[in-house]
């Protein structure tokens, strides 16, 4: 009997007046990660596409890939190289001399598996406390278990310091799916994206994990400021003297987060999801648009006292998490606009909102997180206006 014939099977126990019908959330999640289901998305966000649930969230899953790989491979880069100057240490350091891998930074393999051996742990929490949150709230509701929750985690990883601890991973996670989506009714429902809400939630809750020079390379006594903090400090002219080139900060080879440091990586899934037409063109048309534009406002009008009105757009698009920002979060189609002219004033918003953070509030460089949640507040009011200056318009047609 194949697998196929086995959930036919089975599956009438956990229907409605079956011997199992509360565990039908939990079926239903197992199923349809393994098959497509047999019925489409037929409520929220996606009402009016052809195109179901797991197909759209398939697609974005596979746009990470690249900066999953890229992910791996850098925070192996950087971890091994500090520890050429520090030392090892930590059972991750034991895995890797048991296995006899070594700890070469130009070991392509080396950087791969070190960093992989960060990033799982952060990934298997994530899925473990997230999912139980996801599965509570659809047995309870009675609802099925969408995967949303795949994009939200792996999503959520990516934004995260590699030495993060992992019982605030699970808090963090808990917070962003509880409170930024299954208290607004779930998928589709939200209006904030539940990655972002529990990134921010860990930032302000514990600021010293989450920000600083320490926490990008977790190698002990190891010490360095992002490409951000430096341009902050010091003006992005002292970037090359950091040892940071643009192409650097462009490829990915910086310290930064797990999956966000490759604007190249980030670049690949936003291709791969404008040509599936997963993204919309006009977000990233938006938030481009406003970046460029006041970061060339900001540049013109110059400061004496503070270095980072003279940061080059082109700066702006390589650090930090703006890249995968704009790719992975800014085209989200829940949280953003739904209106074409909307879109493009929701992309806008965040583009000048990014750079007004990180130009003009000197204690928090980063901007893009603080940015997308702003936009995210104010999506469905830029809809209403559109869609009232829409009536207007066609109002005065008719008069």
């Amino acid at each position: 009997m194949g697998l196929r014939d086995f959930f036919d099977r089975i599956e009438p126990q956990f229907m409605k007046g079956g011997k199992y019908e509360k565990f039908f959330p939990v079926y239903e999640m197992v199923e349809s990660f393994i098959y497509t289901p047999k019925t489409v998305t037929t409520a929220a966000p996606h009402a009016r596409s052809y195109v179901d649930m797991k197909r759209i969230m398939t697609y974005v899953v596979i746009a990470t890939i690249p900066c999953i790989l890229f992910g791996w491979y850098n925070t192996g880069l950087q971890v091994n190289g500090a520890i050429a100057t520090y030392g090892a240490s930590g059972w991750r350091s034991w895995i890797i001399e048991l296995l006899g891998i070594g700890f070469d930074a130009n070991n392509i393999f080396a950087n791969m598996f070190h960093g992989a051996l960060y990033f799982f742990p952060i990934y298997i929490t994530t899925l473990v406390a997230g999912g139980f949150w996801e599965v509570l709230f659809a047995t309870i509701r009675r609802h099925e278990v969408n995967e949303g929750f795949l994009v939200t985690s792996m999503l959520y990883t990516l934004i995260l310091p590699a030495d993060v601890p992992l019982w605030q991973v699970a808090i963090g996670i808990s917070f962003g799916v509880v409170i930024g989506k299954e208290v607004f009714g779930g998928t589709g429902k939200n209006f904030l994206n539940p990655a972002l809400v529990g990134r921010a939630f860990l930032y302000f809750a514990y600021p010293a994990y989450m920000s600083g020079d320490t926490i990008w390379t977790p190698v002990d006594g190891f010490s360095g400021a992002t490409a951000l903090s430096v341009s902050a400090s010091q003006g992005f002219q002292a970037l090359q003297a950091s040892g940071i080139t643009w192409m650097d900060a462009f490829v990915g080879t910086i310290q930064g987060c797990i999956g966000e440091t490759s604007t190249i990586a980030c670049l690949i899934g936003l291709l791969f999801l404008l040509l599936t037409k997963i993204a919309n063109w006009r977000l990233v048309v938006g938030c481009l648009g406003g970046m460029i534009g006041f970061s060339l406002l900001l540049n013109a009008i110059g400061s004496d006292t503070n270095p980072m009105f003279a940061l080059p757009w082109y700066w702006h698009l390589v650090i930090g998490g703006y890249a995968f920002g704009l790719v992975f979060m800014v085209t989200e189609p829940v949280s953003a606009s739904h209106t074409n002219m909307g879109r493009y004033i929701y992309g806008a918003l965040i583009g000048v909102m990014v750079v007004l953070i990180r130009v003009l509030n000197p204690a928090f460089p980063e901007g893009m997180m603080l940015a997308i949640l702003f936009g995210n507040v104010f999506a469905p009011l830029i809809d209403y206006f559109v869609v009232q200056a829409n009536i207007k318009r066609r109002a005065k047609r008719h008069v």
